[in-house]
Formats: structure tokens, C-alpha cells, sequence
């Protein structure tokens, strides 16, 4: 049978359907990763999946300042509608780290003010934007390095990553570990940088997972690149 598309719901029909798919024990477990919603995400990404790309909707969705209507939105939104300035002011709403990370995965790296948006927001005293910074240029580490100064980026990270507040010091780890990942003209100094300020070393890791801590991260990523046993 085929599924039905929700469309031509208000947002008040659709906040109902979120609140009654919140779920306490989904809430504290979240609480505990800094986020502040209950709505289990594979039910969020079903209740999307029905609704299809709805733009109008998710702007509707996003000014209720709410996080699970806010990934709602931003599973629902056409990420390339949206005006540079529009996204300034949408990454400095975005203060958990759930909305954060599929704001600027989902939105900003599809949208094509990206790179300009990267170079702006990395340098921005609001810690949390400049970390949607950091995390744009690991992507552009990753998959567009032409014209980026990685030893200018390495000098930054050597000088900040350390003190810098939690969600930022995991972004530029991000890009550090990507860099030596990714550059074997820069892995040694981009381990040696991790090895010395040991950030995210005791970061606990389950069992099959890598490690964030630059290093390990790097040696594994270069191993499976390398088809290493």
C-alpha cells in the first residue's frame, strides 16, 4: 500500500504529531548530549519522509524556535531557498548540538553561499558559529583543498584548538584530523599537533568505532585508504 504524503498539514497539525511522539526516556537521553527534544530521530526522519519537501512549511517550522520542529524543518527545507543573510541569522539560533549539526550539513553545505558563509563564520567570536565555520572548511579539507592554506589552518589549530569552548574545539579537531587524513605532505605535523594537545584523547569510544583523538583517527583513516589488515 502506498504511503501516504502529508501535505497541506498547518504547522499546528504538525507540532500535535511532534508532541505526541515525544518520548521522556528519548528526552533524557538526549539531555544528556546537550540536546533538549524527545522525538526519536528515525520517527522524525519518517514523519519527513511524509510530508516531502515542504519550504514554506519549514520556515513556519523553524520560527517556533523549537528543536524537533527545527530538524523537522531542515529535513523538509529546499536548503539551496535560502538567502545568505538568511542562513547568518539562522546559525546563531542554532545552540544544540543536534539542530547545529544538521543545519550546516543538511543546509549550508547544500546551499550555494557555502564557501562565502565558511570564511565568515570561522573567524566570528560566537563560538558556535565559528564552529559551522570550522566544520565547512573539514568538509572543504575533504573534498575541495584547492586555494586553502592548510599550514595557516594547522598554525591556527595549533594555537587555539586547546582552549577553545567544547563545540568549536570539536570542529577544528574535525578539520585537524582531515588534514592528516587527507595531506601526507602535512600528517606528521597534523599528528604531532593532536599528540601534543591531546584533545579528545580520553574522548570515550565504543567498541568498533574510531577514536576522535586526532592521531588515532588519522592512522585508522589512512590505514582503511591504504587497504591495510
Amino acid at each position: 500500500m502506498a504511503e501516504t504524503v502529508a501535505t497541506g498539514m498547518t504547522v499546528s497539525e504538525v507540532m500535535a504529531e511532534l508532541a505526541a511522539l515525544d518520548d521522556s526516556r528519548v528526552r533524557a537521553v538526549n539531555a544528556k548530549h546537550g540536546d533538549d527534544h524527545g522525538v526519536n530521530l528515525s520517527k522524525l526522519r519518517a514523519f519527513a519522509s511524509r510530508l516531502k519537501t515542504q519550504h514554506e512549511l519549514a520556515c513556519e517550522l523553524w520560527e517556533t524556535g523549537e528543536s524537533a520542529p527545527r530538524l523537522l524543518a531542515l529535513l523538509i527545507c529546499r536548503p539551496k531557498a535560502f538567502d545568505r543573510d538568511t542562513l547568518d541569522a539562522m546559525v546563531r539560533e542554532t545552540r544544540t548540538p543536534k539542530v547545529h549539526d544538521w543545519f550546516v550539513n543538511y543546509v549550508v553545505k547544500k546551499n550555494p553561499h557555502s564557501e562565502e558563509l565558511r570564511r565568515a563564520w570561522q573567524d566570528d567570536p560566537d563560538a558556535m558559529v565559528a564552529s559551522a565555520g570550522w566544520a565547512l572548511t573539514a568538509e572543504r579539507v575533504t573534498n575541495n583543498p584547492d586555494g586553502l592554506d592548510l599550514s595557516a589552518l594547522l598554525d591556527v589549530i595549533e594555537a587555539e584548538m586547546k582552549g577553545a569552548p567544547d563545540r568549536l574545539q570539536w570542529s577544528m579537531n574535525e578539520c585537524l584530523a582531515q588534514i592528516g587524513i587527507e595531506n601526507a605532505d602535512h600528517r606528521a605535523r597534523a599528528i604531532d599537533i593532536g599528540e601534543r594537545l591531546a584533545v579528545l584523547e580520553d574522548y570515550p569510544t565504543s567498541p568498533g568505532c574510531t577514536s576522535p583523538f586526532a592521531p588515532v583517527w588519522i592512522a585508522e583513516m589512512v590505514r582503511r585508504q591504504n587497504g591495510a589488515n
